[in-house]
């Protein structure tokens, strides 16, 4: 099967992003070995949907990303596991409808609660994280700021292995 990622995204994107080079320092692959079993370990989603607990998070910044084009919030919000906390949206590249209508086609709570059911799973983490995507600039806050902090939150929940729900 053939994924075209630029499908959905307008012709002048893919310049841009097809032959992305790597930053400077970063010439290997990231890869940590996962060395629990599944079935006893803690998963936590990240999702890229600029997910936020409404009226209680600050949402993502849209108005400097309408302003500046390439540029997107490089700040993480976390999204507590519990289904009944209401969310707010913020990305300028997806249609809100169905992620605000159901979390899980951008964080799929609800098939980590089956295989956690199933025994699949150990335990899902009490937080998740979200992003907003699109930040093909800004990586250096990323690598300095965003990314370490990120994986602060997850080693204080004693998170295993995360799983990557891009949107």
């Amino acid at each position: 099967m053939i994924v075209d990622s630029y499908r959905f995204l307008p012709r002048s994107f893919r310049p841009m992003f097809e032959n992305a080079t790597p930053l400077p320092g970063e010439d290997e692959p990231v890869w940590a070995p996962f060395e629990s079993r599944l079935a006893e370990s803690t998963i936590a989603l990240l999702t890229s949907a600029g997910l936020s607990v409404e009226g209680e998070q600050d949402p993502f910044d849209l108005d400097r990303e309408r302003a500046e084009p390439t540029w997107g919030d490089p700040t993480w919000r976390a999204v507590p596991h519990d289904a009944g906390v209401p969310l707010a949206m913020s990305h300028l590249h997806v249609n809100n409808a169905d992620v605000l209508a159901d979390r899980n086609v951008a964080l799929p709570v609800d098939l980590l609660d089956e295989l956690v059911a199933e025994g699949r799973v150990g335990a899902a983490a009490a937080q998740h994280v979200s992003v907003m995507g699109y930040q093909q600039f800004g990586c250096e806050v990323w690598r300095t700021d965003t990314g370490p902090q990120i994986v602060e939150v997850l080693r204080d929940q004693r998170v295993h292995g995360v799983v990557l729900a891009p949107v």
